[in-house]
């Protein structure tokens, strides 16, 4: 059972990231799109660490985040989490295609993508649609995916980057 939260803001280009945490795990994270204004945290070790990890991808020195999460009720929650956060990063996979790997159904993926509570940590971004329009539940929607993705990709080394334009 979580016991009481502590919540660190981040300014960051795609808005105010607020990380919300208690003392074992943490419990979310926000883009908060139009927010502007740093809120530090105030001697909470685990808000620390996330906050320094967090500016680190922005800064493109981070590309796979360690810190404890909030586990999930279901196997399945577990199985879905575990899938996203395997993407590699400046890569993407389709729904239908992260599914099969899991054998699961890209509806399952897609709603676990929506219910994230870690964006940007456990990369919902990184799973997309093979036609139609994009969806993507934080901060500016298909703008702020589009802006992760293209950021995590001019991040790659050269010889990294094959995805045509």
């Amino acid at each position: 059972m979580a016991g009481s939260t502590a919540t660190a803001r981040i300014d960051s280009p795609i808005g105010v990231v607020a990380i919300i945490a208690d003392e074992d795990a943490l419990r979310g994270v926000r883009i908060l799109a139009k927010q502007r204004g740093e809120l530090p945290p105030t001697r909470h070790l685990l808000l620390t660490e996330a906050v320094l990890q967090m500016r680190a991808f922005f800064n493109g020195a981070l590309r796979r985040f360690d810190l404890p999460l909030a586990p999930l009720e279901s196997e399945e929650g577990a199985a879905l989490r575990a899938a996203i956060a395997a993407i590699p990063y400046g890569e993407t996979l389709t729904y239908g295609a992260l599914a099969t790997q899991i054998g699961s159904v890209a509806r399952a993926v897609g709603q676990a993508c929506k219910a994230n509570p870690y964006p940007i940590i456990i990369p919902c971004h990184r799973v997309v649609s093979t036609s139609g329009p994009e969806y993507y539940s934080g901060g500016e929607g298909p703008r702020t995916k589009s802006w992760l993705l293209d950021f995590e990709y001019a991040n790659l080394p050269p010889e990294k980057r094959t995805r045509l334009l």
